[in-house]
This record gives structure tokens, C-alpha cells and sequence, in this order.
């Protein structure tokens, strides 16, 4: 799914889903210090339709602090692959770990060796020399989580050991970055009115999931930015390629299909997250960073004149019920949980049980 570069937001919301362990400042909130150096960058308050959210840090239900930051992350096999990982037990994560006798496995998937446009080349091939934590060209080689070291020439993951150093499917060395476009609505009966659960009492919301084709997950829609492309653009894009078919329209039927996108678009939104991702195709020398923006129709109308129709990566798309219950690709399960948080909707049946499983979405309408 797409490629690129992610463009400024009003407000930013800088923590990382998978730890409990939280530092404080005066009103933001952070989690593994990786982020400690974007502290000063964060601001804590609403403009317009701008948001922030203050809780975000509390959107983990991780109670090691080192454990969890590579959970997918050190899954084997690598996707799309036979290719085992190195084993990385929890307690050698971390790079400030000695481990002399670690010994990752090398792997480039050859459909990101063939040369495609949106890949770099190999480390030390003639006429590349990337600029690591800088803007290179057009392609967005800074970190949001700030500034990464460089060994041999390769960049190093900076939340830690993942079991295979190479690229794998990632395209770029170091971060490879992402747009999320997270679309909401309230769930409403056959007269229009809202639907609350019966046990929270709180109001439910829905969300645009689709299936993945490459892992048969289901996820918000996205994917990369392409290199120069803005975020707000990515976005849209993204969303429109695998929610609405919108490659496949042309004519008067691709112009109603903008009308009504810039129409969703322009509506109540706030950045949910935006830094590292425990994804299962990080590697030691490329990871996933992505920025999830949630859009909000509270009327519902905009999406009424948007028929789901999946697209490019999406092999099915369809609105789905947001509960404790989901079970979604990556960390996109910690993305949906606070925008639940943040809209006040319903979460879970049982608060004190709000972090727990996860199940699959159903292929029934």
C-alpha cells in the first residue's frame, strides 16, 4: 500500500502503543523514551478542528516495559516468506543489551531487489548515498521518533533487535512512512437514531476496516506516502483507492467520487497517532512509522453518498461494530481504542477488562 512522506499537523500526538511504562510532563504524556526528544514538539490543548489526544499514552495494556515493543515485530515467518527470524527473547530487545553472540538473518524479498521506483537501492550500491535522519530529495528519511544511529552504513531500528537485518518487503532503509485515514460514524437504527449498547450504555461507532490481500487481516485503510506527497493527500488517497475502488472509476463517476471525498475530508478530525509501529515487516535496518488521522461523520450523510466498494491492496471492505472485541493488523487496534476513547463511545462491556483479547471480524454483513 502506498509510499512517502508525512506533512505537518496542527496538533500532534507523539507516544508509542506498546508499553505501559509512561513519563509526564506538565500536560503531555509519553511512553518509551524514544519519543523523550519530541517532548518539546507536543502541545496539549484543541484548536478548531484540530485535536489532541491527551490519553493516548494510557491506550497500552502492556505491563513489561521492554517485552512488548517487538511483538510483531519478531513474528517468524516473515510475511510473505519460509524465512525464520533470529530468536530475540524480551530481555535482549533493547540495543543497550549486550549480545555479542547475536546473529540475525539477512533478508531483502527480491521483489524490492528487482528495483522498483519505490525502493532504494542495496547499502553500497554505485550513485546511492542516502541521507539518514534528513530529508533526501524527496524521500522522508527522518524518524518520528527522532534521530536514529547509523551503523556500517545501515540504519538501526531505534526501538530494537526484530531477528533479521536486510529490508524484507520494506522499500527504504530506515523508516518507511505510512498514512492511516481512520473513517467513523455512529451506529443508528432503521429511524436514524443512535445505537448504545446495553451494557456500556455508551454510544457505538463504527469504522472502515478492510481485508488485507497480502496477510488476510483486517485494518484501517492505508499505506505509504509517496516521496513528496503530503499527508492530508496521502490520506485521501489511500482511503479512496481501497475503500471506494476509485482507480477503477472515470468520467462523471471519478468527479462525484472527489466531490463527496472532499466533502469527508473537510469534516471533524484529530491526528490519533503518529511514530513507530510494531509491524510484522520491521527489520533491524527498515521499519514501519505511520501518522492515523480519524475522520468523523457525525451525521452520517457524507458516507451514505460513498458506497464501500474494495480496491488495490483491499480484497473486502465493510463498516464494522468498534468493541474490545477487534482483532486488527499491526497496532491498529490501539489506533481504533482511542478514537473510541475520544468520541466517548463504546469500548468494552467491562472496564476493568478494556485491554483484553481481541477477536476476528466476521465475514457476514
Amino acid at each position: 500500500m502506498a509510499r512517502g512522506l508525512l506533512a505537518q499537523v496542527t496538533i500532534v500526538s507523539l507516544t508509542v502503543t506498546f508499553s505501559a511504562v509512561t513519563a509526564q510532563s506538565s500536560c503531555c504524556r509519553f511512553l518509551h523514551p524514544l519519543f523523550q526528544s519530541a517532548r518539546n514538539q507536543a502541545i496539549c490543548s484543541h484548536s478548531g478542528r484540530h485535536w489532541f489526544h491527551r490519553n493516548a499514552a494510557r491506550m497500552s495494556c502492556y505491563k513489561h516495559p521492554r517485552g512488548n515493543l517487538h511483538n510483531k515485530a519478531r513474528t517468524s515467518p516473515y510475511p510473505g516468506s519460509k524465512v525464520e527470524r533470529s530468536e530475540v527473547p524480551n530481555n535482549k530487545v533493547d540495543w543497550l543489551t549486550a549480545w555479542e553472540d547475536y546473529s540475525p538473518v539477512e533478508y531483502t524479498a527480491r521483489s524490492v531487489l528487482a528495483g522498483p521506483q519505490w525502493a532504494d537501492p542495496e547499502i553500497g550500491d554505485k550513485n546511492f548515498s542516502p541521507k539518514f535522519n534528513e530529508k533526501d530529495g524527496q524521500v522522508e528519511r527522518r524518524s518520528l521518533s527522532g534521530v536514529y544511529t547509523v551503523e556500517n552504513g545501515r540504519p538501526r531500528n531505534p526501538v530494537g533487535r526484530t531477528g533479521i537485518v536486510g529490508r524484507g518487503l520494506l522499500g527504504r532503509w530506515g523508516p518507511n512512512h505510512a498514512a492511516d485515514p481512520l473513517i467513523t460514524r455512529w451506529k443508528r437504527d432503521s429511524g436514524g437514531h443512535k445505537v448504545a449498547h446495553p451494557s456500556s450504555g455508551k454510544n457505538i461507532l463504527q469504522f472502515i476496516a478492510i481485508k488485507r490481500k497480502d496477510c488476510g487481516e483486517w485494518a484501517i485503510p492505508g499505506g505509504m506516502v509517496d516521496p513528496g506527497e503530503k499527508l492530508s493527500a496521502a490520506l485521501k488517497r489511500e482511503f479512496a483507492e481501497e475503500a471506494l475502488n476509485s482507480l477503477q472509476k472515470s468520467g462523471a463517476d471519478k468527479e462525484e467520487l472527489e466531490k463527496q471525498l472532499n466533502r469527508l475530508f473537510s469534516q471533524d478530525h484529530f491526528v490519533v497517532y503518529k511514530g513507530y509501529v510494531d509491524d510484522p515487516r520491521n527489520t533491524d535496518n527498515a521499519w514501519m512509522e505511520t501518522e492515523a488521522v480519524n475522520y468523523h461523520d457525525e451525521s452520517g450523510e457524507t458516507m451514505d453518498n460513498l458506497p464501500l466498494e474494495a480496491g488495490d491492496d483491499a480484497g473486502k471492505v465493510k463498516w464494522v461494530d468498534i468493541s474490545e472485541k477487534l482483532k486488527l493488523y499491526a497496532s491498529h487496534t490501539d489506533f481504533v481504542r482511542m478514537v473510541a476513547e475520544k468520541r466517548e463511545a463504546h469500548w468494552s462491556e467491562r472496564p476493568d477488562l478494556g485491554c483484553r483479547g481481541g477477536a476476528e471480524i466476521k465475514e457476514c454483513t
